[in-house]
């Protein structure tokens, strides 16, 4: 891995203060007065103030170190203030800063390019955004155009972001205030520790998941359904790897019925599974992959879709009825260049896949076999989740208070976690060590341990 060393924290001094101001109080008070947070009632707020990072570790202007085991969110794949990223954007900020997508810029194709080296066969073109949910609503638009079909099906448990089409594709709460678009469906996956269809193997989650997916494109009329989408493992649903079968049964579903299949990548792609594309470990290739977040880790806002043969030939004579200002945006593809390019030569995708089989996974599977409020843990990589549970017999969720219990003790002792529902998510960059998975570990550990004492 690359050694970063830790840079001073622009414009502090000793302290966390510059000309008598306590930077983190300033911050504070700035973000409070003047900044609308999402996902969030405002008046109860009260974020961690972070000025600097690099590596798995970033700190406040107070110089007060944090592991971040939430990679922010689960998108710092390549680490903190990596050089090469740095360096890659201060370059192309000085030569061209922006230009716009109807040009050919030599950047841009080269993001491409390299993104598609890394993608299953048959794809061909990239489509660039700036971020993930647009990704996802130009994969629904794309997948709508070229079949003619309305309808998406989607899974209860995801979620695929907060745009119009791709938040009421989402699965979870966050839908519900939010249902403006239509032709939208949801369906049930395979989850075999709250399994939905009685099943007690990973075999029987499979068959009975895949049934039931099966019956819902059957009853709204195959002929009306034009994509099929998924997370390949659903992310902030709960990091739930599909039991095998489940993506190829999905695929022949979708071809026997003329049906798009988008695979979800944008949380699970380039090394968060320890593969290039989480797909990878999978033999399903979709037509249509959705990507944001670790293609470059968020250095620069940027998503894309990457496309198939046959969907980018729908449009080689018929105009595509899409586009964004900042589609390409070069920043962000010096960004993917630089990203991809330092993953390949530092073996980063490698580390991440045994970093997870070697050390992170051993290690939070022992954590559950100490500690009765750990229902389960599974993973791939550097994405796993500690299911937590009031009662391991009955699985009983552990109740919100708890969470919020958890997240404020892991932040007091220098981690900053990922929680979603009644789960931790351990989310580290893929650059994390063996020294630093023991690390946090520890401090797991100890809050796991106080979770326990108040079950």
């Amino acid at each position: 891995m690359t050694d970063v060393s830790t840079p001073t924290t622009t414009g502090s001094t000793e302290g966390g203060t510059a000309e008598g101001v306590d930077l983190d109080a300033r911050a504070l008070e700035l973000d409070r007065s003047h900044v609308f947070h999402s996902w969030s009632a405002q008046a109860s707020l009260a974020p961690v103030s972070i000025a600097g990072g690099s590596g798995t570790t970033v700190w406040d202007h107070g110089g007060r170190r944090y592991l971040d085991f939430s990679s922010q969110l689960v998108n710092v794949n390549i680490g903190h203030s990596h050089p090469r990223l740095v360096a890659a954007i201060q370059e192309q900020a000085a030569t061209l800063a922006t230009i716009g997508p109807a040009t050919a810029n030599l950047t841009r194709g080269e993001a491409a390019k390299r993104i598609l080296a890394h993608a299953p066969s048959g794809m061909s073109k990239v489509f660039f955004t700036n971020g993930g949910a647009d990704a996802v609503e130009n994969a629904i638009r794309l997948a709508r155009l070229h079949t003619g079909r309305r309808k998406v099906i989607s899974r209860y448990r995801s979620y695929h972001g907060n745009t119009g089409a791709a938040i009421v594709a989402t699965g979870d709460w966050r839908r519900l205030p939010n249902e403006y678009a239509t032709g939208h469906v949801h369906a049930f996956g395979p989850y075999l520790y709250r399994s939905e269809f009685w099943a007690t193997t990973p075999e029987e989650e499979c068959e009975r998941a895949l049934h039931h997916l099966r019956r819902v494109v059957e009853c709204e009329g195959p002929d009306t359904v034009a994509a099929i989408l998924l997370e390949t493992i659903p992310g902030t649903a709960g990091i739930i790897p599909p039991p095998p079968g489940y993506l190829e049964g999905v695929r022949a579903l979708a071809d026997a019925h003329g049906i798009v299949l988008i695979l979800d990548e944008v949380m699970a792609g380039f090394g968060r599974a320890g593969e290039w594309f989480a797909l990878d470990a999978y033999g399903a290739r979709p037509d249509l992959i959705t990507f944001a977040k670790g293609v470059n880790s968020g250095y620069v806002p940027v998503g894309g879709v990457v496309i198939s043969q046959e969907i980018a030939a729908t449009f080689d004579d018929r105009v595509f009825p899409g586009g964004l200002t900042y589609s390409g945006h070069p920043l962000a593809a010096a960004s993917i260049v630089a990203s991809i390019d330092a993953m390949e030569e530092e073996g980063i995708v490698d580390h991440a896949r045994t970093i997870g089989t070697d050390v992170l996974g051993p290690a939070l599977a022992d954590l559950a076999e100490r500690h009765p409020v750990i229902g389960e843990v599974r993973g791939r990589g550097v994405f796993w989740a500690l299911e937590l549970v009031a009662d391991r017999a009955t699985r009983a969720p552990l109740p919100a208070s708890e969470i919020a219990f958890a997240k404020g003790a892991l932040t007091e002792r220098g981690l900053l976690p990922f929680t979603a529902d009644n789960r931790i998510h351990v989310v580290p960059p893929c650059v994390v060590t063996a020294d630093e998975v023991a690390q946090a570990v520890e401090i797991y550990d100890e809050v796991l341990t106080l979770l326990d004492e108040r079950l």
